[in-house]
């Protein structure tokens, strides 16, 4: 049974229509040219706009579900958001607590996405990839698989801008670990190389319509990737790994 179920989902002008589904455990990636759609179908998967078709999510029709309810299933990280006032890290973290008894699994997270020396520091005092880090760690703790049982769903609106390729890494390992505990993880990109290496599947986009979808060999290809860009791309063998490249 799919965990999101995707059906003629359209926004005017915007999107669609697109019709997909999300299992447990996997890692899908949204590619495409800026504007092609993807954090418009990433917000309509959260639940947080409206438009044509339907989402279910466990056969439930996403409008459906009680914000609280949903909030303990679906977590989502959105592309930009100021840092609030002088609160500590530590405090802005304890805010995304699925329950009181969290306080392991913040630490966890905060030790894995090297956070653990900024947690007295204000949020308004961090670099961009410090502030990113943190509002990454505030989403995977809502539906930390050990602090939240009820978690299913992440969806991540570009999660890699402004860390370097170090904390990339990290967050790759996190993300590999929530997938194995069957969570399925949604997010969006421009990385095509890193899409090639680490996603389950990939969702092509332009212009609001989905050009390819299915495993990353068979949607990164240079031919969709052509269509998609309006640009060549080469796909080389390296010692081993693939990488696509654009002979512009």
């Amino acid at each position: 049974m799919p965990l999101l179920q995707l059906n003629g989902v359209t926004v005017a002008d915007r999107l669609g229509p697109i019709t997909a589904t999300v299992e447990p455990g996997e890692l899908i990636h949204l590619v495409g040219p800026n504007g092609a759609g993807k954090s418009t179908l990433l917000a309509r998967m959260a639940g947080l706009s409206e438009g044509q078709g339907s989402i279910q999510l466990n056969e439930q029709p996403l409008e459906a579900w009680l914000p609280a309810a949903l909030s303990l299933r679906r977590a989502w990280l959105s592309q930009q958001q100021l840092p609030p006032f002088a609160m500590p890290v530590w405090h802005y973290l304890q805010l995304h607590q699925p329950s009181p008894d969290a306080e392991q699994a913040m630490m966890r997270l905060a030790e894995a996405l090297w956070l653990t020396d900024k947690l007295t520091r204000p949020v308004n005092q961090l670099s961009g990839g410090e502030w990113q880090r943190v509002r990454l760690a505030a989403v995977l703790l809502q539906i930390d698989p050990e602090a939240n049982p009820l978690g299913q769903l992440l969806l991540l609106d570009e999660p890699m801008n402004s860390l370097d390729v170090a904390q990339q890494a990290a967050l790759d390992r996190v993300l590999l670990a929530f997938c194995e505990a069957g969570i399925a993880v949604v997010m969006s990109g421009h990385d095509l190389n890193h899409s090639l290496r680490h996603a389950h599947k990939v969702w092509l986009l332009r212009e609001g319509k989905m050009v390819a979808q299915g495993g990353r060999d068979l949607v990164l290809t240079p031919q969709n990737l052509a269509a998609a860009y309006q640009m060549p791309f080469r796909l080389l063998r390296i010692e081993g790994h693939s990488m696509l490249i654009s002979p512009l």
